[in-house]
């Protein structure tokens, strides 16, 4: 079966298994969706995720999810550029989340990173999604 989205596929499987209350979820891996599990994990929205490579080529992803008083630290997270429709932003008008309390993902020159080192870094790109 082929994925036409891997990273909107990735962040389902999290609201799937936030939903459920589950502590873990398994994914395919990819070096993208790595990129944007470390944000994730440097911005403290998950706890960490191992990932194992099999001999065939291929690998999985663990993601070990967060919880504060039994209820999940993601409460929103939303795949923002599409397949179909790529959303590129610049510095000055780089989205905010929540008034600053989320946060949004991009794809920049200098990688992947959260909004707030993408202003740092002086750089835009492809926005990937937003989390709160």
């Amino acid at each position: 079966m082929t994925i036409t989205d891997p990273i909107g596929d990735m962040l389902t499987r999290i609201r799937n298994a936030h939903a459920r209350g589950k502590k873990t979820v398994k994914m395919p891996a990819s070096r993208m969706r790595e990129r944007v599990l470390q944000v994730l994990q440097d911005e403290g929205y998950i706890r960490g995720f191992t990932t194992t490579r099999y001999d065939n080529g291929k690998g999985e992803i663990e993601v070990q999810l967060k919880y504060h008083d039994g209820r999940p630290v993601i409460r929103e997270i939303v795949r923002v550029s599409k397949p179909g429709r790529r959303v590129y932003t610049s510095v000055a008008d780089m989205p905010v989340v929540y008034n600053g309390l989320g946060i949004a993902i991009l794809s920049t020159s200098k990688g992947v990173m959260s909004d707030a080192k993408a202003r740092e870094a002086n750089v835009g790109g492809e926005v990937i999604c937003k989390v709160f």
